[in-house]
């Protein structure tokens, strides 16, 4: 099945760039403790005793691979996922211990209840609002029962959009969207995963927006509708 236009368009951006966008972010997270502590919690989580065993976390939008690395360094089982061939290859030359792979968060080619935690940051972002919805259902189909997922987005008073043409002196055609905290915990509830916490951040220096994050996860125990009569 053709991918959506977006998933492609996005593809061929980050393809475009994305020599250029390693150089300039090895490491995000380096001088970001707030994050650095929010994907701790995650991996504490992640290693609660409601999700059995050591299945694999995936980190979708995984880019030059700096979160994936750093979620092994805790001692996770993790793979990275990334829409665009040539950031998989850079991911893969700068992390060779690590599996990375070429795909999309709208088809997830995995199995049923097979992930102990997902980590999207900064990968929703290039998502449309109508896609949201299937994108979410399919994070819940693939975790496990009670395992966690943490997203960051960029946020603001209000939802917006903005479609960027060239950057690092490259054409492209790459679209942004920012979104309130409750506009993505609404699509959550709503793929029937359970929000456990919600995090805003200002704007630090570089940056125009504030950013967002929220820990959700699969519930525990699946509900069962009741009988009739």
């Amino acid at each position: 099945m053709r991918a959506p236009d977006f998933v492609e368009s996005t593809q061929l951006s980050y393809d475009a760039i994305a020599e250029a966008y390693a150089a300039e972010h090895p490491d995000s997270l380096a001088g970001r403790p707030l994050e650095r502590a929010l994907l701790s919690a995650f991996v504490e989580l992640v290693r609660a005793p409601g999700v059995p065993g050591r299945p694999p976390v995936a980190d979708i939008g995984s880019g030059p691979g700096y979160v994936t690395a750093r979620l092994h360094e805790a001692g996770l089982p993790v793979f990275g996922v990334d829409a665009s061939p040539r950031m998989v290859a850079l991911a893969r030359r700068a992390h060779p211990e690590l599996r990375f792979h070429v795909g999309s968060m709208t088809a997830l080619d995995l199995p049923e209840a097979t992930l102990g935690g997902i980590v999207a940051l900064y990968s929703i972002i290039h998502v449309p609002d109508e896609h949201l919805p299937s994108v979410f259902a399919g994070f819940r189909r693939v975790l496990l029962p009670g395992a966690p997922v943490l997203l960051g987005f960029q946020s603001g008073d209000e939802d917006g959009h903005q479609r960027l043409t060239e950057r690092f002196g490259r054409e492209i055609s790459l679209d942004y969207y920012w979104r309130t905290p409750d506009t993505v915990a609404g699509h959550l509830t709503r793929a029937g995963l359970d929000l456990r916490a919600r995090v805003l951040r200002e704007p630090e220096a570089g940056e125009k927006l504030p950013r967002a994050f929220l820990l959700a996860r699969r519930p525990p125990v699946d509900e069962v509708p009741a009988a009739d009569g």
